[in-house]
């Protein structure tokens, strides 16, 4: 993929989808961690729906803190490793009482000090709460990358390193939406809708099939 071909893919998303936003609900930053952290191996529907039942009752720190760990659990018993997930956000919030005032820190170290917050996580912290041009890979962002030749790497950080390295600054801030929303809609795992992308003609993947 060159480097005109990666300015046309963004082109593209972008005029097609000028604001692209985050699929989970939420409506303060702390909602948006807890509904990041749960979200690991699940999907954003899924989490969605037991959100809204865990926000109407714990919407703070303090509520959540509240609820306890089993409190918590019957909230999110429809989530994939809801036990573990539920003592994280327990222990979580335990933390940000104790070390942030409550509050959640914009700061990429104490993000990732928290249990369950790792670099994706504290990535989409940094960039949907806070505006700062990071670069979250997820499953989508990470098979995306590698298919279209974008950012080819073994691990997530390698690919986000590389696309750090490949996207147009002007792109920066929305591309990880871009590229998970793509990915989640048209480049499919098992089986890519080539014949209905928009961006076809800039992907490698794409070329060759067209061949």
């Amino acid at each position: 993929m060159t480097d005109a071909q990666v300015e046309r893919f963004f082109a593209i998303l972008q005029a097609a989808n000028p604001q692209p936003v985050s699929e989970l609900e939420f409506s303060s930053v702390f909602e948006l961690l807890c509904a990041v952290l749960l979200s690991a191996q699940s999907t954003d529907a899924g989490v969605n729906k037991a959100t809204r039942r865990l926000f109407h009752v714990a919407p703070t720190v303090d509520a959540m803190l509240a609820l306890g760990v089993e409190g918590i659990e019957g909230h999110i018993r429809t989530i994939g490793l809801f036990r573990t997930k539920a003592r994280n956000l327990h222990q979580t919030c335990r933390l940000l009482r104790e070390r942030h005032g409550g509050q959640v820190p914009r700061d990429r170290e104490a993000l990732q000090a928290l249990p369950g917050v790792g670099r994706k996580t504290a990535n989409v912290i940094l960039n949907v709460a806070f505006g700062e041009a990071t670069m979250a890979v997820d499953t989508h962002v990470f098979r995306v990358a590698n298919r279209t030749g974008m950012a080819v790497g073994a691990t997530p950080l390698a690919v986000e390193m590389r696309l750090i390295e490949r996207v147009p600054q002007r792109y920066m801030m929305h591309a990880h939406h871009w590229l998970i929303l793509h990915g989640r809609y048209v480049c499919l795992a098992r089986r890519p809708l080539c014949e209905r992308c928009s961006v076809r003609e800039c992907c490698d993947f794409g070329t060759r099939q067209a061949r």
